[in-house]
């Protein structure tokens, strides 16, 4: 008898989806909108995050753990982000 999987690899390959699609977002906003305005499109950038995380964990067609999946797969998002729009802030503060 062997122990069931807590979180299997193929459910966790469409959170680290999600997260790789928010590098894409941050470092499109980051290199495309102007600098005065990358902090109104941030948000909307983690926005199609979270409709990203519901598309590919509804795409899955697994219920157990739906929640988790999506919610690990936002707050991902918004870490990484987060970290990619401080790193394109201090690069404007410190790099004029």
């Amino acid at each position: 008898m062997s122990a069931p999987e807590l979180f299997p690899a193929a459910r966790f390959r469409g959170v680290i989806g999600v997260w790789v699609f928010a590098v894409v977002v941050a470092l499109a906003i980051g290199i495309f909108a102007p600098p005065e305005s990358r902090g109104a499109w941030l948000p909307v950038g983690l926005g199609l995050c979270v409709l990203a995380s519901f598309a590919v964990q509804l795409a899955s067609g697994r219920s157990q753990g739906f929640i988790m999946r999506v919610s690990a797969s936002s707050l991902g998002s918004m870490l990484v982000m987060g970290l990619i729009g401080a790193g394109f802030a201090l690069a404007e503060l410190f790099g004029g």
